[in-house]
């Protein structure tokens, strides 16, 4: 077995242990496997061990990897999540390459994503980006302006909004992360419970990564996004 087939293996465990403490059933999480910065023969290690969603943080590598993957595993149907900032100049490129999009926080940026999807594609899954701890320098709407921004996206001809995507700041004790995730989970009962007709299909919590994931899913996560777990640390070239 690979190491990250050893890896992937270990990550489904951690989150199968989770659900089992947080009394869920493990085929409410889905995983998804964030691959920015390794190459498309990592990618393909992962989808050899059965893993089929996948996350990118770097658009234009994302878009590169898909049709690296296409050629690699002809066939084999695979799941593209943008879960990086998105601006105006990479809009056509996620429209066009990706199945989802979890950082929608601007009704600019959905307005152009709704556009230039391909029509014979179907409807690109968005979630909205909350900056749930309200930090300054973070991506994301304001909680109290989800919902707002949530029927705006929801009116777009191609656009689905599936749900709510959030990114707390690192905090190491369980109970921290847990009471932050639960911010997030509380917003998402919010608007899901409204079953708006524009916000149907509200079933996607984005909520937690490699170092959180138990937390984020005993606060009701749908989606966890776990990295380096998988994949395992990450080089970044020198600014």
């Amino acid at each position: 077995m690979t190491t990250i087939a050893n890896n992937l293996q270990q990550v489904l465990g951690r989150v199968a242990r989770a659900c089992q403490a947080a009394g869920r059933d493990p085929a409410s999480v889905a995983l998804l496997a964030v691959s920015k910065t390794f190459g498309a023969d990592a990618v393909a290690e992962a989808v050899a061990a059965g893993q089929r969603a996948f996350g990118e943080n770097y658009i234009q590598e994302g878009v590169d990897k898909i049709a690296a993957l296409r050629a690699a595993v002809p066939g084999v149907a695979l799941a593209w999540h943008c879960i990086g900032p998105i601006q105006s100049n990479k809009t056509r490129l996620v429209a066009e390459h990706f199945d989802w999009a979890h950082t929608v926080d601007r009704l600019k940026i959905a307005e152009r994503l709704s556009a230039q999807r391909p029509e014979h594609l179907p409807p690109l899954s968005v979630c909205i980006q909350v900056n749930i701890d309200g930090g300054p320098t973070k991506s994301g709407v304001a909680p109290d302006e989800a919902l707002a921004l949530a029927r705006a996206v929801a009116k777009l001809p191609r656009l689905v909004v599936r749900g709510l995507m959030a990114i707390p700041d690192h905090a190491p004790e369980f109970e921290a992360q847990l009471a932050m995730h639960m911010r997030a989970r509380a917003l998402f009962d919010e608007i899901a419970s409204l079953k708006e007709p524009g916000i149907a299909q509200f079933d996607t919590l984005s909520l937690g990564m490699t170092a959180d994931l138990e937390a984020a899913i005993q606060a009701g996560s749908t989606m966890v996004r776990v990295g380096t777990g998988i994949f395992g640390g990450r080089s970044y070239p020198a600014a």
